[in-house]
């Protein structure tokens, strides 16, 4: 067949969507290159020939063809003809399968068994979130070399699942330059990173996930693109003041922090690029959530305070308020750390619409609790305002951590290294780092840890240095530490449903002593009143006098300094507490704490 009679064959598509869409007479392709002269697309289904698969131009800069020999699984390009009349070739922006970040699109497929039922994710007060990279988290067997694959995480779900975790928040696996990455560098943000295990292995983990339980929140990267292996970079050929081209900005408004590839968020096709992929995860892979890396640069040029991309707000309310439409259930996370009621109040309010957002007023006055050697430079008054705060009023519009992939890395790392770099065999390093992760999950919000935290995890996180999973059983203790919390965290006794609920008082705050006690509530009373105690100090407290909501017996949940947790530590012996009016005395071992609750009825 000549290359004429090919073209003869591809008509415009009556097909809106971008990218390759297949379907029963082939695959529709369609693209948006407002400033080229002619485009074709060319694949293996018409041996690469430039002029075999010529697309015909659209209303509003789109490019369109019906490829009646294109198929599911078939490589393609597009080669535009620019303003000086050269040609150049690039991958969709809407490739959803990519062969590698410089390589070819291919034609996904769209079809996948996901089986009867849907799956119902918990509601966001009863969430507990372990966030992993997929390609350090657990190193396929038998293979030396990392990334891990998708399907090597799954392997690991017994453990979240008896752990207690029941979401788990994924960094970014859009498709990134490389094959070692933190994923924060998308060049292809419709395909799921190759190295990984592609579209199809996404969509098998999910399935996977939600059998096992957990609800799945995906990490994306909207406040910029690459920096490198951009082939959406001057796409079409145009270009102004050394700038991107059309998916950027192409003045001042172009620089952030990882280079001059901030997308221009005031263009309507830019707009639509970006929601288009945060539907894209929530609809073809049926995520539960996603986590919007640094909604600071979206929202302002840089973090000055200037909120000068008023544009780029109103596209986070708008991706929002259609999220909240479509997939009501789904909860949206902002990480903007600015201390913003705005970002997690509803549009209609003049907010962004975020359900919850990263609380970096818990997680630094924590740390900084915890890693201060000395106990009397502790400020108990600083953890006190990290339990309180909130947002907008609602507890659960934060997310509450310890540690995270920003928070050990960067020049910071794990808490027990922050402690004591010599290792996590250290008392101390013991001691103090899961007083943070017993405030991270008594303290109102919705709680997350990070991969291996559970298991004292050392050192930094780097995207070649898997996880060291042999620490597992070396600090089982711990590990049953970190699950005791989360059951209580959980109500799963049915005896501390205040630790899902809103309310949050302070009962006592020494800073001299360095000890704190709070009540947590969901609706009050026995089953549902929590109290908890913690030391931050080296001494045990005797006979501390505190003041209980209620009198009667109130019985110990949970002892950190239990023995059966680490033979470290002292197995100080602490009761349940007879109550005759409001003050008792009890006896708490150093840096531990303390949970009370009441015996319904």
């Amino acid at each position: 067949m000549t290359a004429t009679q090919d073209a003869e064959m591809t008509v415009p598509t009556s097909l809106t969507a971008l990218g390759a869409t297949p379907h029963t007479g082939g695959v529709s392709f369609r693209v948006w290159a407002p400033h080229a002269k002619a485009v074709a697309v060319v694949g293996g289904f018409n041996d690469w020939k430039p002029d075999a698969a010529p697309m015909a131009a659209d209303e509003g800069g789109y490019w369109s063809a019906d490829v009646h020999e294109a198929a599911v699984g078939d490589e393609y390009r597009y080669l535009l003809t620019v303003a000086d009349g050269t040609t150049v070739s690039r991958i969709d922006p809407y490739a959803k399968q990519v062969t590698n970040s410089v390589g070819n699109a291919v034609v996904a497929d769209p079809d996948f068994d996901w089986g009867e039922g849907e799956f119902v994710a918990p509601y966001w007060n009863e969430m507990v979130i372990y966030e992993l990279h997929v390609g350090t988290f657990n190193q396929t067997p038998g293979v030396e070399d990392l990334p891990s694959k998708l399907a090597s995480v799954t392997a690991k779900f017994g453990h979240l699942k008896k752990l207690g975790i029941n979401t788990i928040q994924v960094m970014p696996i859009a498709e990134f330059a490389g094959d070692l990455s933190w994923g924060y560098n998308p060049a292809h943000i419709f395909a799921v990173e190759s190295a990984y295990g592609g579209p199809a292995a996404f969509k098998q983990f999910v399935k996977d996930a939600h059998a096992s339980g957990f609800a799945v929140i995906v990490d994306v990267v909207y406040n910029h693109f690459g920096p490198s292996d951009l082939d959406i970079w001057r796409f079409d050929g145009w270009s102004e003041n050394d700038g991107g081209g059309i998916y950027f900005y192409n003045d001042w408004r172009k620089e952030t922090p990882w280079g001059a590839t901030r997308p221009d968020y005031g263009r309507q096709e830019v707009r639509e690029y970006i929601r288009d992929n945060a539907m894209m995860w929530l609809g073809d892979y049926r995520v539960d959530g996603l986590r919007m890396d640094m909604t600071l640069y979206i929202r302002s040029v840089r973090a000055d305070g200037e909120p000068n991309l008023p544009e780029g707000f109103t596209m986070l309310q708008w991706i929002n308020s259609e999220i909240r439409a479509k997939h009501p259930n789904a909860l949206t996370i902002a990480e903007d750390l600015q201390k913003s009621d705005a970002l997690t109040a509803r549009p209609e309010h003049g907010g962004a619409g975020f359900g919850s957002q990263w609380d970096d007023q818990f997680v630094h006055p924590v740390r900084e609790a915890v890693i201060t050697m000395s106990d009397e430079h502790r400020s108990m008054a600083a953890v006190a305002s990290a339990i309180t705060h909130r947002y907008n009023g609602d507890a659960f519009q934060r997310v509450i951590y310890s540690e995270s992939h920003d928070e050990v890395s960067n020049g910071r790392a794990r808490v027990p290294h922050e402690i004591d770099p010599s290792g996590a065999n250290n008392y101390f390093a013991q001691k103090r780092s899961t007083l943070a992760a017993a405030l991270v999950f008594t303290a109102p919000g919705i709680p997350m840890i990070f991969q291996g935290q559970e298991f004292l995890e050392g050192e930094w996180f780097r995207d070649d240095v898997p996880v060291d999973w042999d620490k597992r059983d070396e600090y089982r203790g711990i590990v049953k530490l970190y699950r005791d919390l989360i059951n209580l965290r959980l109500n799963k006794s049915d005896l501390t449903r205040g630790l899902c609920g809103q309310h949050v008082e302070i009962l006592h705050v020494n800073d001299d002593a360095n000890v704190i006690a709070f009540r947590r509530w969901k609706e009050g009373g026995p089953g549902d009143d929590v109290v908890v105690v913690l030391n931050f100090h080296r001494d045990a407290r005797h006979g501390y006098a505190l003041d209980f909501p209620a009198a009667g017996t109130w019985k110990l949940r949970l002892n950190s300094d239990c023995k059966g947790y680490s033979d470290a530590f002292h197995g100080e012996p602490v009761g349940d507490v007879q109550v005759a009016e409001k003050s008792v005395a009890i006896d708490i071992a150093p840096y531990s704490v303390l949970v009370f609750s009441q015996d319904r009825g």
